[in-house]
């Protein structure tokens, strides 16, 4: 029989698995850290805008708490919220004494605005390098501890059985050296999916393995069709797709059309610091409206040296373009960014599987809602990770409770085909093209068979053959696509075109498991 109190497995390297590794270390655990790249490839590394807490003196928990429910557009789990928003001073307590250089003013935390905050609770450091150095912060304290870490290695499967603790099985990354770990506690902490859209933020290792692989073994997952696209992104054809920071709309930055008109005052009150998921559709619609591919951000009223001081990794960027912000208007259009939905869970990181737990991006506590409240993701990281943490030191029965059973989704029979970049591709440009910003019914069922038909191609013949990761992409994709398609509404991140408007019997989170034999 396994050992029960062998330390954890834990899968990524982004904020939520670098800093549970940590605590599980400091509470006594020897965990164990896998990452399919390289230990500081993640998500985290690439955040510029910063985390959300209400340590300021105008601010309170209450108040982060009414924002965050208000940007969810009716659909957070509120007891999820009050846990994010009241222990989120207590762990930026534990980021700073973990050596987290952030932003400070006459040696007092530097606190800016976003989209959606109704005070200034934005923490920052190094300007805009936030999640550089916060993920270099950890990475270093994890290597100062000795904390075992496996690079290049991906979770392949997971094998539940019973009450037992899990099996992980692991590969190299190129796919060989298949190897089968002994049971114990797993972390999945893998990130999101953004990178399996054509147009995104993220880097390349966010392809949503860990809710593929933890919906195979029977895990409920949930709110998989709310996915944020990030509205300010540079955009010049051939160029990266480089997130342009939401907090130099915080500092005044104005979005304008080709022409030089603003157009967000007309749309939303609030104006360029309304929901991420207004402005995102009110570049594209402004972008559909005059044929030109971009938008502009306007940053020219902010003074120069408080541009170059606040946001000096954009101003490099803009930089190697021959742009200066505080002379040039910026070209932006909207990307993806964020996987609202994923494995579900509780609020102490518990899955439906025994043992085994989901914390960051990859997990879906429901305290998002329909659409995350800026900064509130590194945070999410954090506080649900601290709880993880202190959940594997004493385990408990427990687990997500959705209010209804969640719908069964069938379960194809693999044909066992070989992995084909160009199918990759054409599922990326599938998802962006109608599985993104705007969405129909003719588009979204369109999509569903077509990953359907990618994912019975691809998905092993054997149920003993762990699947790659084309079946994984098309799997997450159907997942994606299905959750969107059943939603005949629009609300927060997730628009239909078809059905324009929210409706009160949609107020409900959607639910899905495999159906069939699982693990």
């Amino acid at each position: 029989m396994a050992d029960r109190h062998r330390g954890p497995l834990i899968v990524g390297t982004g904020i939520a698995g670098l800093y549970i590794a940590i605590r599980a270390r400091e509470l006594g655990l020897k965990p164990e850290l896998v990452t399919k790249a390289r230990l500081e490839e993640s998500n985290t590394r690439y955040a510029q805008g910063g985390i959300a807490a209400a340590i300021g003196r105008d601010d309170s928990v209450q108040r982060h708490f009414r924002d965050t429910v208000r940007a969810g557009a009716g659909l957070v789990d509120r007891p999820a919220a009050r846990v994010l928003t009241s222990e989120a001073p207590a762990r930026i307590a534990d980021l700073v004494r973990l050596g987290v250089p952030f932003d400070t003013i006459d040696g007092q935390i530097q606190l800016g605005r976003e989209a959606a905050h109704s005070r200034a609770r934005i923490l920052h450091a190094g300007g805009d390098a936030t999640g550089y150095s916060i993920e270099e912060s950890l990475r270093h304290r994890v290597l100062e501890m000795g904390i075992e870490a496996r690079e290049r290695t991906i979770l392949r499967e997971i094998r539940s059985r019973g009450s037992d603790p899990p099996e992980a099985v692991v590969s190299a990354a190129d796919g060989t050296g298949i190897e089968t770990l002994e049971r114990r506690p797993l972390v999945l902490a893998t990130g999101g999916a953004g990178s399996l859209y054509r147009q995104s933020t993220n880097p390349s290792v966010t392809t949503g393995d860990g809710v593929a692989v933890a919906f195979r073994a029977g895990a409920i997952v949930s709110d998989l069709e709310f996915f944020q696209f990030h509205p300010t992104v540079f955009f010049r054809t051939g160029a990266p797709r480089f997130l342009i920071t939401e907090a130099l709309r915080g500092e005044g930055a104005v979005l304008r059309n080709v022409h030089g008109d603003r157009f967000l005052p007309a749309i939303h009150p609030d104006g360029e610091l309304a929901p991420r998921d207004v402005v995102s559709r009110a570049i594209a619609s402004e972008i559909e409206r005059t044929g030109h591919p971009c938008v502009y951000l306007d940053a020219t009223e902010i003074p120069r040296d408080r541009l170059y001081t606040r946001f000096p990794s954009v101003c490099r960027f803009l930089a190697t373009f021959g742009l200066d912000p505080a002379r040039d208007r910026i070209p932006v259009a909207p990307v993806a960014h964020y996987t609202i939905g994923g494995v579900s869970t509780d609020t102490d990181g518990r899955t439906s599987l025994p043992g085994v737990y989901a914390g960051g991006e990859v997990a879906s506590t429901g305290v998002h809602g329909a659409n995350r409240l800026g900064s509130n993701s590194l945070l999410e990281g954090l506080v649900f990770g601290e709880r993880i943490a202190r959940d594997l030191l004493h385990p408990s029965a427990g687990g997500p409770h959705p209010p209804r059973p969640p719908t069964p989704i069938p379960w194809p029979a693999g044909a066992g085909g070989p992995e084909d970049p160009g199918r990759i591709d054409e599922l990326r440009d599938r998802l962006w093209r109608e599985v993104g910003i705007v969405r129909t019914a003719a588009g979204l069922t369109a999509a569903v068979r077509a990953f359907d038909r990618m994912r019975s191609a691809l998905e092993p013949t054997r149920a003993e053959t762990p699947a790659g990761p084309g079946a994984n992409a098309a799997l997450v994709s159907s997942l994606i696509a299905r959750a969107a398609l059943a939603r005949t509404e629009s609300r927060g991140s997730h628009y239909r075109s078809d059905y324009p408007m929210p409706e009160p019997r949609w107020a409900r989170r959607l639910y899905w498991i495999r159906q069939g034999p699982a693990g």
